[in-house]
């Protein structure tokens, strides 16, 4: 291994890019089809006539301008609300998500949005290619369907390995869709932290996430339809069917739908599906009164123009709006980010708030919980300063439970977090797919709400308070008797406080790795 390194070190720039080329030619020069046919459509004009605007029309009439927002939580909450808006939909059904998951919540989904299209919903569902390796013959069956179609994000080639067109590629493949929301007869919407898939509904037996989503009502649906349409309608959204390589048999539909109409016999696929007649939350959205608390909403959204445009072209981005959000702050900002890479220019931009009295106060998660162990590499290598600015820092252990925001966890799956939500003030909320890192603010795509609700941000309070008292760690810094500054993690525990002095409940091969990828110039990639 060194005398390759050291041959290939001495290699010019002409070399490696011919290097490179051979590759790509040994394993099959494919391209992404030219000249593809995109039909445009667009979001409802008006729904007032569908049975979930009259539903809520009363609500929305009593309070004009202002959106209804319900946090969902609970995975199996979240879960259910997606699947219960699914058969209330009449008219159209807009998926758009970064990852979706041929797994059991991933395929009780589908059978959902299957099932509406079979009753003349139309459905578009649109997905980042990321996920869908292999995948894009099963989407372009989906979109046989006369009322449904599937378009894939950003693909990547057919024919070539991705790993190739990662180098290849390096700079516009590597960004990606990462936006989440599920839009129902222009009337509802759900957005916030979660893909489709097991994890992300409390039903893998492995690991879960503990995630938060916002159900709303109102004004700010459209704003989440206009959003979606700018999307689907945009040239990186490729028909499904134009990038299948594979013959699409006459039957394969009727193959497609027979698979997902079976009622799954599982006990993991059983727990989802009585949810949907047996669940509190289910049967206020079958025509109830569901605990809306109505308030100013707004939608924040990258542009699809980002993936385009260079990084530095701000018109294209949200993150200027969130940063004027953080900088309104005047007492408190608490900010909920599974991954948490603020850079150089972050330290320098917490350290000021807090210089002018703002206290601040980062849930993130430690190397123990975290599922992205690269990620965490770029996050330590700025810890300390963010301690010396006076910023808090807690970070999430990996505990058994659920750990959902609206629930005590439960259940026998490692936890992670996975909820993006910023809290200025006690007053506002941001609640959507970004995280504090560079791959969110400069390479992907992201959205989310912002919620003006001192109600909404009493209850984000109250479960972050009792999350960093019970199932996170306390990170401090702290000067030895020989002068040393180093770190200190603390938690609670049935026998008082616990200590450590390095990555707590971390394994020697993650701390290894950790410490080998902090030294990598890679932070602008996380």
């Amino acid at each position: 291994m060194p005398s390759r390194l050291t041959t290939s070190s001495r290699l010019g720039p002409r070399a490696v890019i011919a290097a490179v080329i051979v590759v790509a030619a040994i394993t099959g020069c494919a391209s992404l089809p030219r000249d593809v046919a995109r039909t445009p459509s667009f979001a409802l004009a008006d729904s007032a006539g569908t049975q979930l605007a009259r539903q809520f029309a009363d609500d929305a009439s009593a309070h004009p301008g202002s959106s209804g927002v319900l946090l969902l939580g609970n995975g199996l909450d979240a879960y259910v609300a997606r699947a219960v808006l699914a058969r209330r939909a009449e008219r159209t059904i807009d998926a758009q998500y970064y990852l979706y998951h041929d797994d059991v919540t991933g395929r009780l989904f589908t059978r959902e949005l299957l099932d509406a299209a079979g009753r003349g919903v139309r459905v578009r569902l649109l997905v980042d290619d990321i996920d869908f390796g292999g995948r894009e013959f099963g989407a372009a069956v989906l979109s046989l369907h006369p009322n449904m179609e599937v378009r894939l994000f950003n693909p990547f080639a057919r024919g070539s390995p991705r790993a190739v067109q990662f180098a290849t590629r390096f700079g516009r493949i590597t960004r990606r869709m990462h936006n989440k929301s599920f839009i129902v007869d222009g009337t509802v919407a759900v957005v916030g932290g979660r893909n489709i898939g097991d994890e992300y509904f409390d039903a893998d037996p492995a690991l879960n996430f503990t995630d938060l989503d916002a159900l709303v009502v109102g004004p700010v649906v459209r704003e989440a339809s206009a959003s979606f349409d700018a999307f689907w309608n945009h040239e990186l959204a490729y028909p499904a069917e134009t990038l299948n390589r594979r013959a699409l048999d006459p039957h394969a539909m009727d193959a497609l739908r027979e698979r997902f109409t079976e009622r799954p016999e599982s006990k993991a696929s059983a727990r989802f599906i009585d949810a949907l007649t047996d669940s509190a939350l289910a049967d206020r959205l079958r025509g109830g009164e569901p605990d809306l608390e109505w308030v100013d909403v707004r939608l924040v959204s990258d542009s699809p123009e980002k993936i385009e445009q260079p990084r530095g072209e701000t018109a294209y981005h949200l993150a200027p709006e969130l940063g004027a959000l953080f900088s309104s702050a005047r007492d408190e900002l608490v900010i909920i980010s599974p991954y948490f890479v603020p850079g150089r220019a972050g330290v320098e931009f917490l350290g000021d708030m807090v210089e002018r009295g703002v206290r601040v106060r980062v849930l993130t998660n430690s190397l123990a919980s975290t599922d992205v162990p690269v990620v965490h590499a770029g996050y330590a290598r700025y810890r300390r300063a963010l301690l010396r600015a006076g910023v808090e820092i807690h970070e999430a252990r990996s505990v058994e439970g659920s750990g959902g925001l609206t629930s005590d966890p439960s259940g026998s799956s490692a936890a992670s977090l996975h909820a993006k939500s910023f809290v200025v003030d006690r007053r506002r909320v941001f609640i959507g797919s970004l995280n504090l890192d560079p791959r969110s603010v400069r390479e992907n795509t992201e959205m989310g709400l912002v919620i003006e609700s001192p109600a909404i941000a009493g209850d984000m309070m109250a479960w972050f308070e009792t999350f960093v008292a019970e199932t996170a760690y306390k990170v401090d810094l702290e000067t030895s008797r020989a002068g040393i500054e180093r770190l200190v993690w603390t938690a609670g525990g049935a026998d008082g406080p616990r200590t450590w002095h390095r990555e707590p409940e971390a394994s020697l091969p993650r701390r290894l790795a950790v410490a080998v990828v902090r030294l990598l110039p890679i932070e602008s990639q996380l």
